[in-house]
């Protein structure tokens, strides 16, 4: 399936906003994002492997918490980072 990436995160995707990738659930998915990837599940799953406060995950536009949720093909996966500064 489609997966966004947030702009901070494109250095671990060579710079592709939308890439592909497979799993039943968000964990598998974010697992094989990593197979993909190397180091950009880090950035997202804290190492309790829970969702990092300041990322958010979208699964067809509603925010999901549970790395357990299922999906599907047909889901539209975002991957969002708050930025901070002031």
């Amino acid at each position: 399936m489609k997966v966004r990436i947030p702009s901070p995160l494109r250095s671990y995707t060579r710079q592709q906003s939308v890439v592909d990738a497979d799993g039943a659930t968000l964990t598998e998915l974010l697992f094989d994002l990593d197979r993909r990837y190397p180091g950009l599940r880090f950035r997202m799953v804290d190492e309790q492997g829970r969702v990092r406060k300041h990322m958010k995950v979208f699964v067809n536009d509603e925010p999901v918490r549970d790395l357990d949720t299922r999906v599907d093909e047909r889901d539209e996966i975002t991957i969002m980072q708050a930025l901070s500064g002031g």
